[in-house]
């Protein structure tokens, strides 16, 4: 994991707005895809570097000011394909978020570095790095903003391909947040919230999906939504939304969240 140890003056203070916006968005290593053969035509950039890929981290990182917590999926930490870019600390910076993470699930060396990235305008209490059952290269990455049972519990994951082993990954994820009162779960769930899996996670953890009817995949013509923003029944939701910037081959998902009294969130 690694930490941006920028600290500003803000830090020591407690934040006194009482809304969060949250993001969740598959950059897909920075590609852009606007059909389906240019999984084909442009599968190269997958390995090897071009000179769109800063063009669209930049784009994307003017569309990610307006967010408080940003979890991202498919990005590189750093390799050969990404001209040796950390993704995650690259759109932090280029974003103005003093606190960033990311997560290395697939390790290729000098090829790829595939992971998981978050970036807070909160400094978290604390952050831990979750690899996800069977160990094949998806993980979860759980921040916590904030102390005792009113505690903010975020979570931000990939899933798998698999219908089987994404419900082993969420009962996973449904035992690591627990009982806990405050509770996000985000990310490319690789399912709709009405697939088998990902319903029974919500019953089960006591989770509800804001309503939406906007797909997220594939970003150029959606017809499914894949990436959700779950949220526990004691946060009020007042805005949930699929923002269109069709870049990658997912559209970033948005949550606006009322935060309760109780939650005291460092800035």
């Amino acid at each position: 994991m690694s930490v941006q140890s920028e600290k500003t003056e803000s830090d020591a203070r407690v934040t006194t707005g009482r809304e969060l916006r949250l993001l969740s968005y598959n950059i897909q290593a920075g590609i852009d895809t606007r059909h389906y053969r240019e999984y084909v035509t442009k599968g190269w950039k997958h390995l090897l570097p071009h000179r769109e890929r800063l063009r669209n981290l930049n784009l994307i990182a003017e569309m990610l000011h307006g967010y408080d917590l940003v979890g991202l999926q498919e990005v590189d930490s750093g390799s050969l394909r990404s001209g040796f870019v950390d993704m995650t600390e690259y759109l932090a910076h280029r974003s103005g978020y003093p606190h960033w993470y990311h997560q290395v699930n697939r390790n290729m060396g000098l090829l790829a570095q595939h992971s998981n990235g978050f970036l807070s305008r909160i400094r978290p209490t604390r952050v831990s790095n979750h690899r996800l059952p069977p160990g094949n290269g998806r993980g979860a990455m759980l921040l916590e903003f904030g102390d005792g049972p009113d505690a903010l519990v975020v979570c931000s994951m990939h899933l798998a391909l698999s219908r089987r082993v994404r419900t082993m990954q969420l009962e996973y994820i449904r035992e690591l947040v627990g009982d806990r009162k405050h509770v996000v779960v985000m990310g490319d769930l690789n399912a709709a919230s009405d697939s088998h899996e990902v319903r029974s996670f919500i019953d089960r953890a006591g989770l509800t999906e804001p309503a939406c009817d906007q797909a997220t995949f594939p970003s150029w013509r959606p017809v499914r939504r894949i990436d959700h923003i779950l949220v526990s029944q004691a946060l009020e939701v007042r805005r949930t939304r699929v923002v269109d910037y069709a870049l990658s081959d997912h559209l970033p998902i948005c949550v606006e969240l009322a935060l309760p009294e109780g939650i005291r969130l460092a800035a």
